[in-house]
């Protein structure tokens, strides 16, 4: 598992002043996607247990709202032990934060059963759309993805969109 970079405080990728993190390896380089560089799943750094540390250290401060968590592909079946291991551990650290997750993949087809969702407070999902794109939508790149509230949805087993 690799990551890409990681942003100590990022204000674009959730609310609030976040810590981000970009996973390493996507498979579905969607057009001008805008982390090309993180595509290649051999590029980037090594994911460890330090990288985890870190993360856990630049989030200990009370003006980071939480963390995000991107790429490439978090969910990813070669990515995902390492979004999940980093969201676990944020979320026993810090129930209080959040953990916001984007990918891909849909919610409702391919990830409502995974395990990892019980540490992801909110997932935008769907590939970003280059022909949907629209820059004034919040948290996601075209009108085809869903900022869904994953805790909620879970409980009413249907998509309940998150709401600011």
């Amino acid at each position: 598992m690799r990551y890409n970079k990681i942003r100590k405080m990022d204000i674009s990728n959730g609310p609030g002043v976040r810590v981000s993190i970009f996973l390493q390896g996507c498979a579905f380089n969607c057009k001008n996607c805008f982390n090309p560089e993180t595509h290649d799943f051999n590029g980037g750094l090594e994911f460890n247990e330090e990288v985890v540390n870190k993360v856990l250290q630049l989030a200990d401060k009370e003006h980071i709202a939480g963390l995000s968590i991107l790429g490439g592909e978090p969910m990813h079946p070669k990515n995902i032990e390492a979004t999940k291991m980093l969201a676990k551990a944020f979320k026993n650290k810090f129930p209080l934060k959040t953990v916001w997750v984007w990918s891909g993949y849909s919610f409702e087809r391919d990830l409502k059963d995974k395990d990892v969702l019980k540490y992801i407070d909110v997932i935008v999902d769907g590939q970003f759309v280059e022909e949907l794109r629209n820059p004034n939508l919040h948290w996601k790149g075209s009108s085809n993805q869903n900022v869904i509230d994953v805790k909620k949805s879970l409980k009413e087993n249907k998509i309940i969109l998150f709401e600011d």
